[in-house]
């Protein structure tokens, strides 16, 4: 009896060590994206590239952002050990100043939440 419960406890150890090897890992080209400066009512359409660096398939559930002025897209299909995807982001141009925003990426990755920056100035157009 204690030979099979032994062989259930190694085998059960062996299961779970073998489980917490595959796992998705992202790996972002930039943390943040600069878009210098730039003119009032240019694109806003900036992209943060990431590889799959894990073994497991990696699966964004949600990209959210800190302010109703920036919109990000995340993909809509898991992205495959090795492989790359990307993060769209458009910035509403259409206000002059600062930009200074967060994007926050939420995965099934080792670490699953991950900040994004965008930064940069609107000018408005020379002469007006």
């Amino acid at each position: 009896m204690k030979k099979i419960v032994l062989i259930l406890f190694i085998g059960l150890l062996g299961f779970g060590l073998t489980a917490q090897e595959t796992v998705a890992k992202i790996e972002f080209k930039a943390e943040t994206v600069d878009y210098g400066a730039i003119e009032k009512g240019s694109d806003g359409i900036r992209i943060f590239e990431f590889t799959n660096t894990g073994n497991a398939p990696l699966i964004i559930s949600k990209v959210s952002s800190s302010c109703g002025c920036t919109i990000p897209k995340k993909p809509e299909k898991p992205i495959l050990p090795g492989k790359t995807g990307e993060i769209q982001v458009k910035y509403d141009t259409n206000r002059v100043g600062p930009i200074r925003k967060a994007i926050t990426v939420i995965s099934n990755a080792d670490t699953p939440t991950k900040i994004l920056k965008i930064k940069g100035e609107i000018k408005a157009p020379e002469g007006k």
